[in-house]
């Protein structure tokens, strides 16, 4: 799932953004989410705050209560991984961005093929996050693209038949057979249960006698089983 976070106080630039960004991802067969901001107000941080994979920032230099350049500072205080993308109709602009040193994509002059520089950045994006370990797979027509550092665990649910795969962020239920599941995952993952693998990564405690996980984000489970837990000990 790739995160689109676009803000621009111009609604029909914004909209321009939102449908170059349509164009390019229907392409792409991938899932994603486009949440759009005509300023850098409270909803817009509540989503920097989120754990959310892949985030694309689409960010406007000059908006009503902030600027562009004070948000990205903002967002890489608590964010490093994800890729930011600066826009404005001022050129001169670019300076002030390369001075304090961002790590970002590209900084797109709204006047100057627009469209071209935005798709070429999203590509480019979107190349850096498949350089990170993903589980990638295809179920009922969907392509699922999820980061196996974002992975908490997976397990199988008997009464719907189906496998869980949980993350940080959210609960995905697939069809895929829990075998074929495990079959893809990396080296992180351990068995502590016949239905269950963790990622030893994200584990924070595990307590033996009294059968639990706590995970490094404070979610918990009881999918302990003896025969199983020799790798957390």
């Amino acid at each position: 799932m790739i995160n689109f976070i676009i803000c621009d106080d111009d609604l029909k630039f914004r909209k321009k953004v939102e449908t170059a960004v349509d164009k390019y991802m229907m392409k792409n067969h991938t899932e994603y989410k486009i949440y759009l901001f005509d300023d850098y107000d409270k909803s817009f941080l509540n989503i920097v705050k989120q754990k959310l994979p892949f985030k694309i920032y689409i960010l406007d230099i000059e908006a009503p209560t902030m600027s562009g350049i004070d948000i990205a500072r903002i967002i890489r205080n608590k964010d490093v991984d994800s890729a930011l993308i600066f826009l404005t109709g001022h050129q001169e602009l670019s300076q002030s961005v390369l001075k304090n040193e961002f790590v970002f994509i590209s900084f797109i002059n709204k006047f100057d093929e627009f469209e071209k520089h935005l798709t070429s950045s999203i590509d480019k994006a979107i190349q850096i996050f498949k350089q990170n370990p993903i589980m990638r797979f295809k179920d009922n027509g969907t392509q699922y693209s999820v980061a196996f550092n974002d992975i908490l665990y997976i397990t199988r649910d008997s009464v719907e038949r189906k496998c869980i795969i949980v993350t940080d962020y959210a609960e995905f239920k697939v069809s895929k057979t829990f075998s074929e599941l495990v079959s893809i995952l990396n080296d992180n993952f351990v068995q502590t249960h016949r239905a269950c693998y963790v990622n030893k990564k994200r584990v924070a405690c595990y307590n033996r006698s009294k059968k639990f996980i706590m995970f490094d984000n404070g979610v918990t489970i009881d999918l302990i089983s003896s025969r199983f837990d020799k790798e957390l000990v």
